[in-house]
């Protein structure tokens, strides 16, 4: 039996993902994120006006910061 490792043990996964597994891996990953954002605003909201000052946002700023709209160049041109 000249049968080599390799023919004998296979790899777990032979194949890519069929569109299934990517589509329920990618709504998992949006309730993540969401539940990521969610938590990040929660903290935020929690410091005081002079912490968000110190890190270059206001209050009203909390959720698009929070969501990527605001960029280190946007914060720069509001100061």
């Amino acid at each position: 039996m000249p049968e080599t490792l390799s023919t004998l043990v296979r790899p777990a996964v032979t194949k890519r993902p069929g569109a299934f597994s990517r589509l329920l891996s990618a709504y998992c990953e949006g309730i993540v994120g969401y539940f990521v954002r969610r938590s990040a605003i929660a903290s935020l909201r929690e410091l005081d006006d002079r912490a968000l000052r110190d890190i270059g946002l206001a209050r009203s700023q909390i959720e698009t910061a929070v969501h990527g709209f605001i960029t280190l160049s946007d914060r720069a041109r509001m100061s």
